[in-house]
């Protein structure tokens, strides 16, 4: 019986998807939308107000509204808690998603 390391065959290819979903992130917005490029957050570490690629400042009530129009891209609007709720779309890249953007 041959004698396989799962680790790294794992890790090798968890690089390899995380290097494609990069190249599939750089090509996904084709209309050229507004993304998010930073967040404020609140004492709580809540996100309540986004900066877009357009330098427009918005709240998290005026964010969602854009969001769910389908204005603003690699977002998705869900309901949770009894509320809706942005989250970043899930592309397998951290430093994307909202809670790691920089802060304005």
């Amino acid at each position: 019986m041959e004698d396989k390391d799962y680790q790294k065959i794992y890790e090798e290819y968890k690089q390899e998807s995380q290097q494609q979903a990069q190249v599939e992130a750089a090509q996904s917005n084709p209309d050229g939308k507004e993304e998010f490029v930073s967040v404020r957050k609140n004492q709580d570490g809540d996100l309540i107000a986004f900066k877009t690629s357009t330098g427009r400042e918005l709240d998290y009530v005026m964010a969602l509204n854009e969001a769910k129009a389908g204005r603003i891209a690699h977002v998705d609007v869900f309901h949770k808690y009894g509320r809706d709720i942005i989250r970043s779309e899930p592309d397998g890249i951290k430093e994307n998603n909202l809670d790691h953007l920089p802060e304005f």
